[in-house]
């Protein structure tokens, strides 16, 4: 099982109910298509909130914004 879940929710409510059921969280991105992509501490963290928030899961592919620390970086000569 992945960490890893996608939702179509806002970002706060994913925290909130991520809080409400004690689950850590590594990661929270906003998605262009207006969910949320999640990442939990632990597999069990993950399954708790799959459960939780089963009818807000996003299907299908979804998309995510390019970025991270490399983009735009250009190197000094």
């Amino acid at each position: 099982m992945s960490r890893e879940i996608y939702l179509n929710v806002g970002e706060s409510f994913v925290v909130a109910q991520c809080r409400a059921e004690n689950v850590g969280v590594s990661s929270v991105e906003s998605l262009p298509s207006g969910g949320t992509r999640l990442v939990c501490m632990s597999v069990k963290g993950a399954e708790t909130m799959r459960e939780k928030l089963a009818k807000n899961l996003a299907k299908g592919e979804v998309a995510r914004e390019r970025g991270g620390p490399g983009l735009g970086f250009v190197a000094r000569n």
